[in-house]
């Protein structure tokens, strides 16, 4: 899946990032070093809007650096993983521009919804070790916000319910009402695939199979090995944060993939980052 999916992404012009390192910022020497890497998630943000210097100092509505686009652009820039030298410069200057163009800025809002984290965690199901991918989002709580898990991609689910297009579909004859649906048998023990007796619609939903497995006790969890984030906020662009742990300024929460692209595709890229396609 994470193959076929990465295909994809190209047909975007969407390019895998690099492999997040496993040091920890106490061990990269430098103290100096860390004021332009962007540390925190939030920071991410206040960068990108022109809230926050490259020591950490906020700026606050009625300073004069606060949304300047000038410094937008420089941060914007600096917001890019450098070493994924597949990311065309010109597609990071015309990214830039367009977030601070004078006649209509563009902000990310952390509240605003369209956005998301992947969360890449170790299970154990069924006595075995599997990787499990929870997709979260921010929703409403009383006075605040809360993450919640919005979908999960798991392998052994997809398998279960793999749709076979060539295959000839079965169906329940539509006078069947007239003999008490009888042939319901034929449907629930003859068939080793019961969904081709749903309608064309259905789709399964993988959440609820895997609260059910988890309160079965069949599930269970282990750890948490990799997080990112994907952007859908910005009208006509997407982009994945990566956090990068390493040496020097461009470190941090970085932009690791971006495409300029149509609100159309995506639906078509969160449709495969949640298997269901």
């Amino acid at each position: 899946m994470k193959r076929l999916f990465y295909a994809l992404l190209l047909s975007f012009s969407i390019l895998s990032a690099g492999q997040v390192s496993a040091q920890v910022i106490d061990e990269m020497g430098d103290e100096s070093k860390l004021y332009a890497s962007t540390k925190l998630v939030n920071q991410f943000f206040r960068r990108f809007n022109g809230e926050e210097d490259e020591k950490g100092e906020r700026y606050y509505e009625g300073n004069k650096n606060f949304h300047d686009p000038a410094i937008r652009r420089r941060y914007i820039g600096i917001l890019f993983d450098n070493q994924n030298t597949m990311i065309p410069a010109s597609l990071k200057k015309e990214f830039a521009q367009e977030m601070t163009d004078k006649s209509g800025q563009k902000f990310l809002d952390f509240h605003s919804g369209n956005w998301m984290a992947e969360v890449n965690a170790l299970f154990t199901y069924q006595g075995k070790e599997q990787p499990v991918t929870l997709f979260m989002k921010l929703q409403p709580q009383r006075l605040g916000y809360e993450w919640v898990i919005e979908e999960v991609y798991f392998e052994p689910f997809k398998k279960y319910f793999h749709k076979d297009t060539t295959a000839t579909k079965k169906f329940l004859h539509p006078m069947s009402h007239e003999l008490d649906f009888m042939n319901l048998r034929k449907a629930f023990q003859e068939s080793e695939n019961p969904e081709s007796y749903t309608p064309d619609e259905f789709a399964p939903s993988y959440l609820t199979l895997f609260l059910y497995e988890m309160k079965r006790g069949t599930l269970k969890f282990k750890t948490v090995r990799e997080v990112k984030f994907h952007f859908f906020q910005l009208n006509n662009w997407y982009f994945e944060v990566s956090q990068f742990n390493r040496s020097g300024y461009n470190s941090g929460w970085l932009i690791s993939n971006i495409v300029k692209t149509s609100e159309e595709n995506k639906k078509a890229i969160k449709n495969y980052l949640y298997g269901k396609n």
